[in-house]
């Protein structure tokens, strides 16, 4: 049984692909690029969730590891474009991190939240109003009706005496 696995490895030590992909030199970049991947489907979230420290840590974390790849014989450019990928997404995070805290990130998007939730409220008044129109308009006995000359037709409008003296002298159309 030992020599069958001795023989296995050194088929797989004789060819340089597999003696490669077999080696830490490939396993420990592959394994540790879920860090860049999870960093950089960060950058689509909510900078209010960025942390500052963890950001700058994992900023000295790649550059050290970016400088350790080249300095070990043989050069692990795996390991290098895995922590320069790192190194690129966390300079993002940190970016967003200090426009969002410290450049006035945070009082425009809290701006842009009251202009919103003031459009939603503008826009619940105005359907309230056209409502209480048209309940005013069905509530109008018919001798203060009119007929309305539309486009394909003509529509019953109910209006006030002076609007609908107004509309039948033609002054309002």
């Amino acid at each position: 049984m030992a020599a069958l696995i001795k023989a296995a490895n050194a088929k797989i030590r004789s060819n340089p692909m597999l003696n490669y992909i077999c080696s830490t030199h490939f396993w420990g970049p592959v394994s540790n690029f879920g860090i860049p991947v999870a960093a950089v489907l960060d950058t689509q979230k909510s900078p209010d969730l960025i942390s500052g420290q963890m950001t700058g840590a994992l900023c000295i974390y790649s550059a050290t590891f970016m400088r350790y790849s080249l300095a070990v014989t043989p050069k692990n450019y795996l390991l290098f474009a895995c922590h320069f990928v790192n190194e690129c997404a966390q300079l993002t995070q940190g970016y967003r991190y200090l426009s969002y805290h410290n450049w006035g990130g945070k009082e425009k998007h809290d701006l842009e939240k009251g202009i919103e939730a003031a459009k939603e409220k503008v826009e619940k008044v105005e359907n309230k109003v056209k409502d209480a129109i048209k309940r005013a308009r069905f509530g109008l006995p018919p001798s203060l009706r009119t007929r309305i000359p539309e486009e394909g037709g003509t529509r019953d409008a109910e209006l006030s005496p002076p609007f609908k003296a107004s509309i039948q002298d033609g002054l309002l159309t």
